[in-house]
């Protein structure tokens, strides 16, 4: 990040960093806490996933009238102008991780009083320990703004979508063996659309710090390995 004359512009770009970064934490508290409460059926912890995500709604308004207000105060160009952007951009998508987060704690009510099996809680926890990695890997590279790293986690965005296809096929076949397990699945397969998704934005965020850093958009779709509408056309 520059230094600029205006010791106040500095401290204006500082805060937008401090609260991003803020952010970033406290998102992925909630989804590794979300998880856990999904897996060890723990409802007092599920509802403090809840109940933190109002404190990440509210970061995200602070950054962006934050940024507001020092877009029209300095009226930044070219890196600076990316800068705050990016910031409003990645607070919108942290939010969205917290959004996920709470919506899979939601469920675990609902899957609570199911016996989940040990082969799918595992499944949901490898591909949250997936997802988290990949998002604090993103948190980092925010920290570093190394655009290298940035690209390199967005291409490796195909690797949760494999990880999400397999769960849903197990989810399927659970299922389809006993209709007393339709219930619980469906929580289930929507709490790994959640930790799948989640994946999603850490590779947004990826983007947005490459756009930051070098001005362009990286180049290339998208690597993605998510044939879960294949495996469901099957299934039917």
């Amino acid at each position: 990040m520059a230094t600029h004359i205006a010791s106040v512009y500095d401290e204006d770009l500082k805060y937008l960093s401090r609260r991003i970064s803020e952010m970033g934490g406290l998102a992925e508290q909630m989804v590794a806490e979300s998880v856990r409460a999904l897996v060890n059926a723990d409802l007092g912890l599920a509802q403090k996933v809840i109940s933190d995500d109002v404190v990440l709604d509210d970061a995200e308004r602070q950054i962006g009238e934050k940024a507001i207000v020092t877009i029209a105060k300095r009226q930044p160009m070219a890196a600076d102008l990316r800068e705050i952007m990016g910031s409003i951009r990645i607070a919108a998508d942290l939010e969205r991780v917290g959004d996920l987060g709470k919506n899979t704690a939601k469920r675990v009510i609902a899957v609570s009083s199911a016996s989940l099996p040990r082969q799918l809680a595992r499944g949901i926890e490898h591909l949250a320990e997936l997802t988290l990695m990949q998002l604090k890997e993103v948190l980092d590279v925010y920290a570093s703004r190394s655009a290298e790293k940035a690209k390199a986690i967005r291409e490796r965005d195909g690797e949760i979508d494999a990880i999400y296809t397999s769960l849903f096929r197990e989810l399927l076949t659970y299922m389809m063996e006993d209709p007393r397990n339709i219930t619980p699945c469906t929580h289930l397969l929507f709490c790994a659309k959640n930790i799948e998704r989640i994946g999603d934005h850490a590779t947004n965020i990826a983007e947005t710090i490459y756009y930051m850093t070098t001005g362009a958009q990286p180049l290339g779709e998208r690597p993605k390995d998510d044939s879960s509408n294949t495996v469901g056309a099957l299934a039917t």
